[in-house]
């Protein structure tokens, strides 16, 4: 029932965006028809657009996005630790998590440039940075959140100091880790396209930017929509981690 209604709301949409073509009330270089989006994913998928195939762009892409979400969620899992353990640690570094994460990727792109040129480097970083702070701050509010009587158990089973954050802190932490991984990997995603808007070239992103220079709008759907899949699909794939990292959520013990 659930697969008839998606599938009728993407088929009603088609066929909205069919009607409006039709009707030319924007012209082509605004509203292309669904067939020019379709032609262009053929030709993408065999001749390639810029020297790369379509499978190139996303492939490059995506590998971007995991260098950069490994990163960032390593370094935002192990710093979010030393805030909600460290009092010392969360006064000095959580005003600096904080700034990074409302600045705009767009706002050091140009730094990482500089300080890194224009190869892969600042993508990955600006990635870096922009999946880094939601699991910093998910990790830290879910230690700190841990309840006192697990910690105290613990210490009267014997654990020793350096055992309680991994053992107790981190597992008790993990549904909120994970949540923070899935908002950390979203804000990646959404940020690729400003991370290849220089040499961008293989990447969807830059695909798509380059698209947008010579007006090619069905090249630019055809990106548009390739994230978005590709987003759903990545989404779908964390999920299903999640459920199997975290079977208890959502159950009351």
């Amino acid at each position: 029932m659930n697969l008839a209604l998606r599938l009728g709301a993407v088929l009603f949409l088609l066929a909205v965006w069919q009607v409006v073509a039709w009707l030319k009330i924007w012209p082509p270089v605004f509203v292309p028809e669904p067939v020019a989006v379709w032609d262009q994913l053929l030709r993408t998928s065999t001749e390639g657009y810029s020297g790369h195939t379509l499978a190139g762009h996303l492939l490059a892409s995506l590998r971007r996005i995991v260098l950069g979400c490994l990163y960032g969620i390593g370094g935002g899992i192990v710093l979010g630790l030393l805030i909600g353990v460290v009092p010392v640690l969360r006064t000095l570094l959580n005003p600096l998590v904080t700034f990074v994460r409302t600045l705009p990727p767009l706002a050091y792109l140009s730094l990482l440039v500089i300080w890194f040129g224009i190869g892969e480097e600042p993508k990955v970083w600006l990635l870096l940075l922009a999946a880094l702070p939601p699991v910093a701050v998910a990790t830290a509010d879910a230690v700190r959140g841990v309840h006192d009587d697990y910690l105290n158990a613990a210490r009267s089973l014997g654990a020793r100091p350096w055992e309680i954050p991994y053992r107790v802190v981190l597992p008790s932490a993990l549904p909120e880790i994970v949540t923070g991984v899935r908002v950390a990997v979203g804000v990646a995603y959404t940020t690729v396209v400003a991370a290849e808007t220089v040499n961008g070239v293989p990447g969807i992103g830059g695909m798509v930017r380059d698209a947008q220079r010579y007006n090619q709008t069905d090249v630019v759907v055809l990106g548009i929509i390739v994230i978005g899949l590709s987003g759903l699909l990545i989404d779908y794939l964390l999920q299903t981690l999640d459920r199997r990292l975290v079977p208890w959520r959502g159950r009351h013990i």
